[in-house]
């Protein structure tokens, strides 16, 4: 009986620390995908050069913050330029979005690939992070994994305060709504979307270091992480945050009980869920109706 409550809660811290990385990816996602109704199928690509560039910068300088620092910029520059250079010719256009974007993803992959190689790299993570920290039947579980919680959840909140409370954040959903009059009002809309976009990028490239500290990095990743970002958006509802972050726990805990008590039809699980939210709220569980 205690075995079975040790795998039960050390499952659900699993997928709860795993929900964390989906959703430090798809809030990125959510801001591009949700807000500014830009249909970006190259944000894996982001959250992959990201852990790489994040990596190159930790090896060579030895310091995981600068990887960090690293991995967010880079993708931000790189989302700012696909911002600038794509979609600002292609707005509404969902279609030639799509086909651009898949376009770009395969390149970047494929660049990927011919720099790094096929290793696989990892991060480690800061001195006072490492090891595991004892917890009530549990036992001991990854410190890490714990500050990975942790920050998608202060991010989480950080992201709803600068959408909700802010000017900026209100001139964004303004904007998304009603273009056409918050230009008029003398706001260069444009620009903010510009920025709203590279911040989105910055999260898949910060989320690319994170993940390959909890885990790893390898060709392959950006394709995983930009089918979880969908599942996650489509299961929350587009340009929710709160909702991200409710999709985000579903499918991370979701795939870990799969793994732990059906390994077999553990993949089916997130595939269930998805279906059952488009069946019965095909808007997402707290998305709004068109």
């Amino acid at each position: 009986m205690a075995d079975n409550a040790r795998l039960f809660f050390a499952t659900l811290l699993n997928g709860l620390t795993l929900a964390a990385l989906y959703f430090l990816v798809a809030s990125g996602f959510t801001l591009v995908f949700g807000l500014l109704r830009n249909v970006n199928l190259a944000h894996g690509s982001l959250y992959l050069v990201g852990a790489y560039v994040g990596w190159v910068v930790g090896d060579w300088l030895g310091s995981w913050f600068l990887a960090v620092a690293a991995g967010f910029v880079c993708a931000a520059l790189l989302g700012l330029i696909l911002q600038i250079g794509v979609f600002r010719f292609m707005p509404g256009q969902d279609l030639r979005q799509t086909m651009a974007t898949i376009a770009l993803s395969i390149i970047a992959a494929d660049i990927a690939l011919w720099v790094w190689g096929g290793e696989i790299y990892q991060f480690d993570p800061p001195g006072w992070i490492i090891g595991a920290t004892p917890l009530p039947i549990v036992g001991k579980f990854p410190t890490y994994r714990l500050v990975l919680l942790a920050t998608a959840i202060v991010i989480g909140l950080g992201l709803w305060w600068f959408l909700v409370r802010t000017r900026v954040g209100m001139m964004i959903r303004a904007g998304v709504d009603d273009r056409a009059m918050l230009s008029a009002s003398g706001i260069d809309v444009q620009k903010v979307f510009a920025i709203t976009f590279a911040i989105g990028a910055g999260l898949a490239g910060f989320a690319g270091v994170v993940g390959g500290t909890a885990l790893s990095i390898a060709p392959g990743e950006d394709t995983r992480y930009l089918l979880a970002s969908l599942v996650v958006v489509i299961v929350g509802g587009m340009g929710s945050v709160t909702g991200a972050a409710l999709g985000a726990v579903l499918v991370g805990v979701a795939e870990q009980f799969g793994l732990a008590y059906a390994p077999t039809y553990g993949i089916m699980f997130t595939f269930v869920i998805m279906a059952l939210v488009l069946a019965f709220r095909p808007q997402g569980l707290l998305g709004r109706r068109a």
